[in-house]
C-alpha cells in the first residue's frame, strides 16, 4: 500500500493517507477521499497491472465445498488455480452490483465489491495486484473468467475487518457473515489437508469416500427383480437411434443394453458402473444373472436411478436425433468420476 500511495505523488489525498498508515485495521477514509481522488487511485493502480497475457486452456475443473457453499474451481495449463467469478460472487453472497462499480471500480480493475469507499483502508497492495480476473477456456472451449483461488481468504478478511473496525455497511453484513463461514471452513480443511498429505492418508481417505458412495447406492444381496425403467425410455431411445420400435417382443439389440450403460449407470454416481460390472458380470453368452438396478439400495439407489431416468427421459422428447441428445446429456450429466479420478469400464455388454 505504501508503494501506491508513493505513485499518488503529493496530492493532499497521498499525504491524508500516509497519515493514516496503511494497516488494514486503520480507520475508514471514506471522509479523507473524495470520488475524484479515489480514481486517481485506481487509474494508477490500473496503470502498474499486468499487460496482456496468452489465454489459458482448462486442464482440471470441479466443485470446492465448504458446508453449504459451493465454489466451482479449475486448474489452468500453467497450474493457476482459480474459483470461477460466478462462483466467487455467489459463495461470498454477492447480489447485484456495489454503488461505486461504475468507473472507479473499472479504473481499479478489480472487482466490483471490493469499490465501496469504506473497505479502502483494509485492501492490501498484494489484494489489488491479483484481483484481476482471469480468461481462460474450459476444456470445451468455452471462455471463462475466474479468480484466483488465493484471493478469496484475502477478500474475506476484508469484509471481516471491514467489520471489527465498524466501518461495514449495512447492505455489506451478510457478505462478512459467509466471509466469515468459509474462513473457517478454509481453516479446517487447510489444516486437514496438509496433514494428508504429510502422511499419505489422502490416497486412503479418496478410497473411503468412494466406498461411502457405493456403499450408499449398492445393496449386498441380490434384490428380486421390479420395472424400474419406463417403456417410454426405450421408445424414445429407439427413436433416437432410428431403430424399428417392437414393444409387443421385448427384444432390444445389444447397442441398446451399451447405451443404457452410458446414459444411467456411468453418470449417476461415481464409481456405480464399475462396481455393478464386478457385482453382475456377464456369462459366456453376454448374458447377467440379473438387471443392474436389482443390485441399487431402496433408500438410496432407487430414488436416484428413477430421478435420473426422469430427467434424462425430459432431454429425450425434445432431441431430435442422437447427436443432438448426446450433447445435451453430456451437457447436463457428465459422466461421473471426474472429481475422484476414477476408472470407468466401457464394457461392450447388456445392462
Amino acid at each position: 500500500m505504501q508503494e501506491l500511495l508513493a505513485k499518488i505523488g503529493s496530492s493532499e489525498a497521498g499525504k491524508a493517507l500516509s497519515k493514516l498508515g496503511s494497516s488494514k485495521g486503520g480507520k475508514a477514509r471514506k471522509n479523507v477521499l473524495s470520488k475524484q481522488q479515489r480514481s486517481e487511485i485506481a487509474q494508477r493502480a490500473a496503470q502498474a497491472r499486468w499487460g496482456e497475457s496468452k489465454i489459458l486452456m482448462e486442464t482440471h475443473s470441479g466443485n470446492l465445498r465448504i458446508g453449504e457453499i459451493e465454489l466451482p474451481c479449475a486448474v489452468l495449463e500453467d497450474g493457476t488455480r482459480v474459483f470461477s467469478r460466478s462462483g466467487f460472487l455467489r459463495a461470498i453472497g454477492r447480489r447485484g452490483g456495489a454503488k461505486s462499480e461504475g468507473r472507479e471500480a473499472s479504473l481499479f480493475n478489480m472487482p466490483v465489491f471490493l469499490a465501496a469507499s469504506n473497505l479502502l483502508p483494509f485492501i492490501s497492495k498484494e489484494l489489488i495486484e491479483n484481483s484481476v480476473p482471469i480468461e481462460y477456456k474450459t476444456k470445451k472451449g468455452v471462455k471463462a473468467y475466474g479468480y484466483r483461488v488465493t484471493i478469496l481468504p484475502k477478500v474475506c478478511n476484508v469484509f471481516l475487518d471491514a467489520k471489527f473496525n465498524n466501518a461495514i455497511h449495512r447492505g455489506q453484513i451478510h457478505i462478512a457473515e459467509r466471509c466469515k463461514i468459509l474462513n473457517d471452513g478454509f481453516s479446517t480443511v487447510g489444516v486437514v489437508a496438509l496433514v494428508d498429505e504429510a502422511t499419505g492418508y489422502q490416497d486412503v481417505r479418496d478410497r473411503q469416500a468412494l466406498q461411502a458412495i457405493l456403499d450408499a447406492f449398492l445393496r449386498k444381496e441380490l434384490a428380486a427383480w421390479a420395472s424400474r425403467f419406463p417403456n417410454e425410455f426405450y421408445e424414445q431411445l429407439f427413436r433416437l437411434r432410428k431403430w424399428d420400435w417392437e414393444s409387443k417382443s421385448g427384444r432390444r439389440p445389444r447397442q441398446a443394453g451399451k447405451d443404457t450403460k452410458n446414459i444411467v449407470y456411468a453418470r449417476l454416481a461415481p464409481g456405480i458402473l464399475e462396481e455393478l460390472e464386478k457385482k453382475n458380470p456377464p456369462n459366456e453368452n453376454w448374458r447377467r444373472k440379473a438387471r443392474h438396478h436389482q443390485w441399487l439400495t431402496e433408500d438410496i439407489g432407487h430414488p436416484a436411478l428413477a430421478q435420473h431416468i426422469h430427467a434424462v427421459m425430459a432431454l429425450m422428447r425434445v432431441a431430435k436425433d442422437w447427436d443432438q441428445f448426446k450433447e445435451m446429456l453430456d451437457q447436463a450429466f457428465p459422466k461421473r468420476g471426474d472429481t475422484l479420478q476414477l476408472p470407468f469400464m466401457a464394457n461392450p455388454t447388456s445392462s
